[in-house]
């Protein structure tokens, strides 16, 4: 059932000729720095419906193939445009079971955006934001996802982890009659979502009205369950038809700096957690799931000190947005090549420098500097490679050494698989980089070696973006569909 919106738009196909992209309204620097709101309104109906008709529906849609879930793009558009927004809300759901996540953490300038035909010459169509209008107006309409014809299978099946993975899985599974548990170690869903995004990019109440819908759906979660502990993956595999595994990728990738271990270094993710968890308020005694690093949960009183980053990705801007509104006096972000070469969103980038963050581009770390307590960072510059062979892409400058100081060094040199000993022993085949393997010697997308667990995300694809986890928990959920079928 469609409900009409306000339409303000003009007839043809050539809107975006006439009207400009227009993005929500974006905080004011000097408001934003102050809390951890999100950084950019919301469209109204007739913004929404302006934005939407932009798109030329250019019968060939980049964005649509550029999306990894591949979104069904031109046609909610023009369900917008129409004011039919209830069934935009259901098509964007058709491809997307977290849409108004995806809407606000996706890169949209490196995927359906940046492959949008008039981004060249016109800017592309505001995309994320359409999408974030759809789903948030529609849950605030009353409309939710109709199971009303959804037949119970009398089927169940137990998926670890509440991140993107494990939560795509879990709705899918319940929109094909199949009854899901979700297993999490933490106190909330979201996994990363929500201890690792700032909330400045995703409020957590976005979190929490998914978690409604999807009990809503007949999913049960329980939380604060840590397999390998509390329950047991043999034990899942016994009393469910089929397991999910969509464990995450929380070992940090090692540049073996010396002194690294000093006082004051730490990995992104702790840093992050512990501030989302002080966020919410729901700060405790975690057991960190850092592999390979031992020391206690951080400490975030960090007003007045010397924050520098290693790291130029997505996490690393997440590390200093979070460091300036946390009362650091002087931020900093040390990246080894140009800033064309960042591997994160550009939009990061930029609002990152609008907050104050200080970038040293052409720098690569050498060493922590200090004793007992971090007090510096030993950088050397670098420039463009003159061998074209070398895999590292840049040459370093002879003599170029300096000190950076600092109180807190955080290392955001990104994450990797490291799936748990109580995972290995049934997901036995790996990737030398320790990904599980998944859908080999004739078996179904996203199965094991033992044929009643599935597992994907993180876990198999190593990091990567938040919607690629929710392709594979879509994806492992037809293929536990089809097993179960079948098998």
């Amino acid at each position: 059932m469609s409900k009409p919106v306000a339409k303000s738009v003009k007839p043809g196909v050539f809107q975006f000729l006439e009207v400009p992209r227009r993005t929500p309204r974006e905080l004011p620097v000097n408001v934003r720095v102050l809390g951890w709101n999100e950084i950019y309104g919301h469209y109204d109906a007739p913004a929404a419906v302006e934005q939407s008709a932009r798109c030329l529906d250019c019968g060939n849609p980049y964005c649509e193939w550029k999306c990894p879930v591949h979104n069904d793009i031109p046609n909610w558009l023009s369900l917008v445009k129409e004011g039919r927004l209830f069934d935009a809300a259901e098509l964007a759901h058709e491809t997307n079971p977290l849409p108004e996540i995806c809407g606000r953490v996706c890169p949209q300038d490196r995927l359906c955006e940046g492959a949008c035909t008039i981004n060249v010459g016109f800017e592309a169509v505001t995309i994320g934001a359409v999408e974030k209008y759809i789903v948030d107006e529609a849950f605030k309409q009353g409309w939710r996802p109709d199971l009303s014809r959804v037949v119970a299978t009398g089927k169940r099946v137990a998926i670890i982890g509440a991140g993107p993975a494990g939560l795509s899985c879990a709705d899918r599974l319940a929109r094909l009659g199949i009854e899901a548990h979700v297993f999490d170690r933490y106190e909330e869903i979201g996994g990363l979502l929500t201890f690792g995004i700032p909330p400045f990019k995703l409020e957590k109440q976005v979190i929490a009205t998914r978690r409604a819908v999807l009990e809503a759906m007949g999913v049960q979660f329980h939380l604060g369950v840590e397999i390998g502990r509390e329950r047991t993956l043999d034990h899942l595999l016994a009393d469910f038809d089929a397991v999910f595994a969509g464990t995450g990728a929380y070992r940090y990738v090692d540049a073996a700096l010396p002194g690294q271990h000093l006082d004051g270094v730490l990995p992104a993710l702790p840093f992050l957690v512990a501030n989302g968890r002080q966020v919410l308020g729901t700060e405790s005694p975690e057991r960190w799931p850092i592999a390979g690093w031992s020391q206690a949960a951080p400490a975030l009183n960090i007003r007045g000190q010397r924050v520098v980053v290693l790291g130029g990705g997505d996490t690393g801007m997440d590390c200093v947005r979070s460091a300036i509104r946390l009362g650091a006096s002087e931020v900093s972000c040390i990246y080894r090549r140009d800033e064309a070469a960042m591997p994160g969103s550009k939009r990061e980038v930029k609002n990152a420098k609008d907050e104050g963050v200080r970038f040293l581009f052409n720098r690569q770390p050498l060493a922590i500097e200090g004793e007992g307590r971090a007090t510096g960072v030993r950088v050397v510059e670098t420039c463009a490679a003159t061998n074209a062979a070398q895999r590292v892409g840049f040459d370093v400058i002879a003599g170029s050494e300096t000190v950076i100081d600092a109180d807190l060094v955080i290392l955001a040199f990104g994450f990797r698989a490291d799936p748990p000993d109580w995972l290995s022993v049934h997901a036995t085949e790996r990737h030398p980089d320790q990904r599980l393997i998944v859908g080999q010697q004739g078996r179904l997308p996203f199965q094991t070696a033992q044929p009643k667990l599935f597992a994907g995300g993180d876990a198999v694809r190593g990091a990567d973006l938040v919607v690629a986890a929710v392709y594979d928990g879509r994806e492992a959920a037809a293929s536990i569909a089809n097993w179960l079928r079948t098998g």
